[in-house]
C-alpha cells in the first residue's frame, strides 16, 4: 500500500516537473516573442496617447481602459484564431502577411516623415470633441489603428514559434497578447497622468514638490514629441527589416538583406570590443532597415498623395485650354 502511494506521488511529481518545465519553456518562447515585435510595440505605445491628449483629465484612464480591452479582444478573437489557422494549412502565407504588414509600417512612418517636412501632417486626437458619441468614435478608431499593429505583433511573434506544437503556439502567443497589452497601454496610461501628477505635486506645501510638479508638467509636450519620433523611426526600423528579412526567406530578392547583414558583420568585426561592437553592429542593420523602410514608404506616399494631385493639377490645366479654344 505504502509502495503504491509512494509510487503515485512520485508520479504525482514527475507530472509536477514536466508542467513546471513547460512553463518555463513558455515563458522564454514567451520572452523571445515579445521581444522579437518590440519595434511595433514601441510604435503602439507612441501611438495610443495621442487618442486621450486634450480629453478631461477624468476621461483620460477609461478611454485607456477601453482602446486595451479593445485590443485584447483583437489580439484574441480575430487574429489568434486567423494567424493560427494560416500557420497550419497555409504556413507560407505568414511571410507574405508579415511583409504586407512591413510594407503599412513603412508607409505609415513615410507619411509621418512628409507630414512633419510638409507641414501637413494631421493630428489623430480629436481633443475638443466631448460626450458619449465622441468618446466612442475616438475608441473605434484608435482599436482600428491598434488591429493593425497588433496583428504585426502577433504574426511577428508566431513567426518566432512556428516550429512549436499547436497548443505551444497557443499558449505562448495567449501570454504575448496580455503581455503586450498590459506592458502598452500600462505605460500609456502613466505617461497621459504624468502631467496630473505634475500638478498635484505642483500644489503642495513642499518646494522640491513643486519643483518636481512645475517639472513634470513643462516635460510632458517634450515627451510626447519625443514619443511620436520614436515611434516614427520604430515604424520605419522595424517595416524596413521585416521587408528585408522576409523577401529574403522567401528567396524572392535575397540580396537587399545580405548586404546589410555583411555590413553588420564589418561593423561587429571593426570594433572588437565586447558590448560596443555588437551595439554598434545591431545599430548599423537598424539604421540601414530605417533607410529602407523610408524609400519603399517613400514610394507608396508619392504614389498615394502626390501622383493623384499632380494628375488633378494636369486636369484642371487641360481643361482650361481646351476652355480657351473653344471661346476663340
Amino acid at each position: 500500500m505504502s509502495a503504491g502511494l509512494f509510487g503515485l506521488l512520485d508520479d504525482v511529481a514527475a507530472i509536477a516537473k514536466l508542467a513546471a518545465a513547460s512553463v518555463d519553456d513558455v515563458g522564454a518562447a514567451a520572452g523571445r516573442a515579445t521581444a522579437k515585435a518590440a519595434g511595433v510595440v514601441v510604435d503602439d505605445t507612441a501611438v495610443t496617447p495621442q487618442y486621450v491628449h486634450g480629453l478631461a483629465a477624468e476621461r483620460e484612464l477609461p478611454i485607456v481602459k477601453q482602446i486595451a480591452v479593445g485590443s485584447i479582444r483583437n489580439k484574441l478573437l480575430i487574429i489568434l484564431p486567423a494567424a493560427l489557422l494560416l500557420n497550419q494549412f497555409l504556413p507560407g502565407a505568414l511571410p507574405i502577411i508579415l511583409m504586407v504588414g512591413g510594407t503599412y509600417l513603412a508607409f505609415e512612418g513615410a507619411e509621418k516623415v512628409w507630414g512633419r517636412l510638409s507641414g501637413h501632417g494631421h493630428h489623430d486626437a480629436p481633443a475638443a470633441e466631448r460626450g458619449p458619441e465622441a468618446e466612442k468614435a475616438l475608441v473605434a478608431g484608435a482599436v482600428r489603428t491598434d488591429l493593425i499593429l497588433s496583428a504585426e505583433i502577433m504574426v511577428i511573434a508566431l513567426n518566432e514559434v512556428a516550429d512549436e506544437g499547436f497548443w505551444s503556439q497557443l499558449a505562448i502567443l495567449v501570454v504575448v497578447a496580455f503581455v503586450i497589452t498590459i506592458g502598452v497601454y500600462g505605460v500609456v496610461g502613466l505617461i497621459v497622468k504624468m502631467d496630473d501628477a505634475g500638478v498635484s505635486l505642483a500644489q503642495r506645501s513642499s518646494r522640491a514638490a513643486q519643483r518636481v510638479g512645475h517639472g513634470l508638467v513643462a516635460a510632458m509636450p517634450r515627451v510626447l514629441s519625443t514619443i511620436t519620433v520614436v515611434g516614427t523611426i520604430a515604424m520605419l526600423w522595424v517595416g524596413g527589416h521585416i521587408l528585408l528579412v522576409n523577401l529574403a526567406e522567401t528567396g524572392w530578392w535575397t540580396a537587399p538583406y545580405e548586404w546589410v547583414h555583411h555590413l553588420e558583420e564589418e561593423v561587429r568585426h571593426a570594433v572588437d570590443v565586447p558590448v560596443l561592437g555588437p551595439l554598434l553592429a545591431w545599430l548599423t542593420n537598424s539604421a540601414l532597415s530605417a533607410v529602407v523602410g523610408l524609400l519603399v514608404g517613400a514610394v507608396i506616399v508619392a504614389v498615394l498623395h502626390l501622383v493623384p494631385r499632380r494628375s488633378r493639377h494636369e486636369d484642371a490645366g487641360g481643361t482650361g485650354h481646351d476652355s480657351g479654344v473653344t471661346a476663340s
